[in-house]
Protein backbone atom coordinates (compact mmCIF):
# COMPACT_ATOMS: atom_id res chain seq x y z
CA UNK A 1 0.00 0.00 0.00
CA UNK A 2 2.18 3.08 -1.24
CA UNK A 3 -0.87 5.87 -1.44
CA UNK A 4 -0.03 8.56 0.60
CA UNK A 5 -2.98 10.57 1.83
CA UNK A 6 -4.28 13.79 1.65
CA UNK A 7 -1.70 16.16 3.33
CA UNK A 8 0.71 13.70 4.12
CA UNK A 9 4.75 14.17 3.58
CA UNK A 10 5.77 11.57 1.11
CA UNK A 11 9.34 10.46 2.21
CA UNK A 12 9.85 7.22 2.47
CA UNK A 13 9.68 7.34 6.33
CA UNK A 14 6.61 7.84 6.45
CA UNK A 15 5.56 5.80 3.30
CA UNK A 16 6.82 3.16 5.54
CA UNK A 17 4.67 4.13 8.49
CA UNK A 18 1.75 4.68 6.19
CA UNK A 19 1.91 0.93 4.97
CA UNK A 20 2.07 -0.19 8.49
CA UNK A 21 -1.01 1.72 9.60
CA UNK A 22 -2.68 -0.33 6.79
CA UNK A 23 -1.74 -3.59 7.64
CA UNK A 24 -2.88 -2.47 11.41
CA UNK A 25 -6.25 -1.45 9.82
CA UNK A 26 -6.30 -4.63 7.79
CA UNK A 27 -5.85 -7.09 10.66
CA UNK A 28 -8.28 -5.32 12.70
CA UNK A 29 -11.05 -5.26 10.26
CA UNK A 30 -10.07 -9.56 9.48
CA UNK A 31 -9.87 -10.18 12.99
CA UNK A 32 -13.79 -8.30 14.07
CA UNK A 33 -15.30 -10.54 10.90
CA UNK A 34 -13.77 -13.42 12.03
CA UNK A 35 -14.60 -13.57 15.39
CA UNK A 36 -18.18 -12.21 14.57
CA UNK A 37 -18.84 -15.58 13.32
CA UNK A 38 -17.02 -17.68 16.37
CA UNK A 39 -18.64 -16.33 18.61
CA UNK A 40 -22.20 -15.60 17.03
CA UNK A 41 -24.08 -18.26 18.94
CA UNK A 42 -24.33 -17.01 22.40
CA UNK A 43 -26.76 -14.68 23.15
CA UNK A 44 -27.12 -11.69 26.12
CA UNK A 45 -29.73 -9.06 27.17
CA UNK A 46 -28.90 -5.16 27.41
CA UNK A 47 -30.66 -2.72 29.33
CA UNK A 48 -29.30 0.36 29.14
CA UNK A 49 -32.29 2.88 29.10
CA UNK A 50 -34.53 1.06 31.93
CA UNK A 51 -37.64 0.69 29.37
CA UNK A 52 -36.02 -0.86 26.35
CA UNK A 53 -34.37 -4.42 26.46
CA UNK A 54 -31.63 -5.37 23.69
CA UNK A 55 -31.75 -9.18 22.98
CA UNK A 56 -28.47 -9.43 20.96
CA UNK A 57 -25.75 -12.18 19.37
CA UNK A 58 -22.49 -11.45 21.12
CA UNK A 59 -21.07 -11.57 17.41
CA UNK A 60 -22.30 -7.76 17.22
CA UNK A 61 -20.00 -6.83 19.68
CA UNK A 62 -16.93 -6.54 17.23
CA UNK A 63 -18.91 -6.07 13.76
CA UNK A 64 -19.38 -2.90 14.41
CA UNK A 65 -15.90 -1.70 14.55
CA UNK A 66 -15.73 -3.26 10.73
CA UNK A 67 -17.42 -0.55 9.50
CA UNK A 68 -15.48 2.42 11.56
CA UNK A 69 -12.14 0.49 9.71
CA UNK A 70 -13.62 0.13 6.46
CA UNK A 71 -14.33 4.41 6.64
CA UNK A 72 -10.71 5.21 8.18
CA UNK A 73 -9.54 2.88 4.90
CA UNK A 74 -11.95 5.38 2.55
CA UNK A 75 -10.53 8.83 4.23
CA UNK A 76 -6.79 7.50 4.83
CA UNK A 77 -6.60 5.30 1.85
CA UNK A 78 -9.36 5.65 -0.89
CA UNK A 79 -11.79 3.26 -2.28
CA UNK A 80 -9.91 0.37 -4.10
CA UNK A 81 -7.88 0.02 -0.87
CA UNK A 82 -10.80 -0.69 1.39
CA UNK A 83 -12.46 -2.95 -1.06
CA UNK A 84 -9.32 -4.61 -1.02
CA UNK A 85 -9.54 -5.45 2.51
CA UNK A 86 -13.37 -5.91 2.79
CA UNK A 87 -12.20 -8.99 0.07
CA UNK A 88 -9.32 -10.30 2.16
CA UNK A 89 -12.04 -10.67 4.79
CA UNK A 90 -14.40 -12.25 3.03
CA UNK A 91 -11.94 -14.93 2.50
CA UNK A 92 -10.64 -15.21 5.66
CA UNK A 93 -14.03 -16.12 7.18
CA UNK A 94 -14.06 -18.92 4.35
CA UNK A 95 -10.68 -20.04 5.31
CA UNK A 96 -11.49 -20.00 9.23
CA UNK A 97 -15.05 -21.92 7.95
CA UNK A 98 -12.67 -24.07 6.15
CA UNK A 99 -10.17 -24.89 8.88
CA UNK A 100 -13.08 -25.64 11.40
CA UNK A 101 -14.85 -27.98 9.64
CA UNK A 102 -11.36 -30.40 8.80
CA UNK A 103 -10.93 -29.89 13.15
CA UNK A 104 -14.81 -31.19 13.14
CA UNK A 105 -14.26 -34.38 11.53
CA UNK A 106 -10.53 -35.55 12.91
CA UNK A 107 -10.95 -37.73 16.26
CA UNK A 108 -10.69 -36.43 19.57
CA UNK A 109 -8.04 -38.77 21.70
CA UNK A 110 -9.49 -40.32 24.59
CA UNK A 111 -7.26 -38.00 27.13
CA UNK A 112 -8.16 -34.15 25.16
CA UNK A 113 -9.15 -31.60 27.75
CA UNK A 114 -11.69 -31.04 25.17
CA UNK A 115 -14.45 -33.84 24.39
CA UNK A 116 -15.27 -34.17 20.94
CA UNK A 117 -18.91 -33.48 21.81
CA UNK A 118 -18.08 -29.90 23.95
CA UNK A 119 -16.32 -28.86 20.99
CA UNK A 120 -18.98 -29.40 18.25
CA UNK A 121 -21.01 -27.63 20.42
CA UNK A 122 -18.89 -24.42 20.49
CA UNK A 123 -17.84 -24.38 16.66
CA UNK A 124 -20.18 -26.28 14.85
CA UNK A 125 -21.55 -23.18 12.85
CA UNK A 126 -24.30 -23.48 11.33
CA UNK A 127 -24.15 -23.76 7.07
CA UNK A 128 -27.31 -21.46 6.80
CA UNK A 129 -25.57 -18.60 9.38
CA UNK A 130 -22.84 -18.92 8.04
CA UNK A 131 -24.35 -18.27 4.31
CA UNK A 132 -26.48 -15.21 5.26
CA UNK A 133 -23.47 -13.78 7.46
CA UNK A 134 -21.48 -13.35 4.33
CA UNK A 135 -23.90 -12.69 2.26
CA UNK A 136 -25.42 -9.85 4.43
CA UNK A 137 -21.35 -9.15 4.83
CA UNK A 138 -20.34 -8.98 0.93
CA UNK A 139 -23.54 -6.46 0.27
CA UNK A 140 -23.31 -3.94 3.51
CA UNK A 141 -19.22 -4.00 2.99
CA UNK A 142 -19.35 -2.83 -0.64
CA UNK A 143 -22.74 -0.89 0.18
CA UNK A 144 -20.53 1.23 2.73
CA UNK A 145 -17.47 1.61 0.46
CA UNK A 146 -19.84 3.05 -2.26
CA UNK A 147 -22.38 4.95 -0.23
CA UNK A 148 -18.80 6.79 1.51
CA UNK A 149 -17.53 7.82 -1.36
CA UNK A 150 -21.10 8.83 -3.12
CA UNK A 151 -20.88 11.07 0.12
CA UNK A 152 -17.56 12.61 -0.19
CA UNK A 153 -18.42 13.37 -3.44
CA UNK A 154 -21.32 15.64 -2.81
CA UNK A 155 -20.09 17.52 0.05
CA UNK A 156 -16.70 17.97 -1.71
CA UNK A 157 -14.93 16.23 0.74
CA UNK A 158 -16.27 18.56 4.04
CA UNK A 159 -18.72 17.34 6.83
CA UNK A 160 -16.91 14.12 7.32
CA UNK A 161 -19.50 13.38 10.36
CA UNK A 162 -22.00 12.93 7.06
CA UNK A 163 -20.60 10.57 4.86
CA UNK A 164 -19.13 8.36 7.99
CA UNK A 165 -22.69 8.09 9.48
CA UNK A 166 -24.79 7.90 6.51
CA UNK A 167 -22.87 5.49 4.32
CA UNK A 168 -22.89 3.01 8.16
CA UNK A 169 -26.45 3.63 8.95
CA UNK A 170 -27.75 2.72 5.59
CA UNK A 171 -25.33 -0.18 5.14
CA UNK A 172 -25.83 -1.56 8.46
CA UNK A 173 -29.92 -1.88 7.83
CA UNK A 174 -28.74 -3.40 4.68
CA UNK A 175 -26.50 -6.09 6.45
CA UNK A 176 -29.30 -6.85 9.57
CA UNK A 177 -32.27 -7.11 7.37
CA UNK A 178 -30.20 -9.06 4.89
CA UNK A 179 -28.84 -11.68 7.36
CA UNK A 180 -31.91 -11.74 9.32
CA UNK A 181 -34.08 -12.25 5.85
CA UNK A 182 -31.85 -14.83 4.82
CA UNK A 183 -32.04 -17.33 8.33
CA UNK A 184 -35.70 -16.94 8.11
CA UNK A 185 -36.02 -18.22 4.69
CA UNK A 186 -33.66 -21.16 5.65
CA UNK A 187 -35.53 -22.01 8.48
CA UNK A 188 -32.78 -21.57 10.74
CA UNK A 189 -34.76 -18.34 12.89
CA UNK A 190 -38.82 -18.13 12.91
CA UNK A 191 -40.49 -15.43 10.76
CA UNK A 192 -41.89 -13.84 14.17
CA UNK A 193 -38.56 -12.91 15.21
CA UNK A 194 -37.64 -11.09 12.32
CA UNK A 195 -38.74 -7.85 13.70
CA UNK A 196 -37.79 -8.14 17.26
CA UNK A 197 -34.42 -9.15 16.22
CA UNK A 198 -34.26 -6.77 13.59
CA UNK A 199 -35.37 -3.73 15.68
CA UNK A 200 -32.77 -4.55 18.49
CA UNK A 201 -30.28 -5.50 16.17
CA UNK A 202 -30.35 -2.57 13.82
CA UNK A 203 -30.65 0.18 16.91
CA UNK A 204 -27.67 -1.18 18.56
CA UNK A 205 -25.50 -0.75 15.36
CA UNK A 206 -26.32 2.54 14.75
CA UNK A 207 -26.06 3.81 18.43
CA UNK A 208 -22.55 2.47 18.01
CA UNK A 209 -22.05 4.34 14.62
CA UNK A 210 -22.75 7.19 15.96
CA UNK A 211 -20.60 6.67 19.41
CA UNK A 212 -17.35 5.95 17.08
CA UNK A 213 -17.97 9.14 14.95
CA UNK A 214 -15.59 11.50 17.32
CA UNK A 215 -13.09 8.13 17.29
CA UNK A 216 -13.33 8.56 13.40
CA UNK A 217 -12.48 12.62 13.32
CA UNK A 218 -9.55 12.01 16.20
CA UNK A 219 -8.16 8.90 13.85
CA UNK A 220 -8.19 10.79 10.70
CA UNK A 221 -6.94 13.81 12.26
CA UNK A 222 -3.84 12.21 14.28
CA UNK A 223 -2.81 9.90 11.09
CA UNK A 224 -2.89 12.81 8.80
CA UNK A 225 -1.82 15.93 10.70
CA UNK A 226 0.84 13.90 12.93
CA UNK A 227 4.10 15.32 12.40
CA UNK A 228 7.14 12.75 11.69
CA UNK A 229 10.58 13.29 12.84
CA UNK A 230 11.88 11.02 10.06
CA UNK A 231 9.35 13.33 7.22
CA UNK A 232 11.63 16.25 5.31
Amino acid sequence: MTSIPEGSPSSPFVTRERDLLFLMLAAIFIASLVSCNLIFQKFFFWDPFGWYRFELSVGLLPYPITFLVTDLLCELYGKKAAQDVVLSGFVASIFISFVISVALVLPATEWSPVSEALFAQVFQLNGPAVFASMTAYLLAQSLDVRLFHFWKRITKGKHLWIRNNFSTIASQLVDTSAVLLLLCMTGTLEWNSFFPLLGSGYLFKVLVAVVDTPFLYLFVFFFRKKPSSGAS
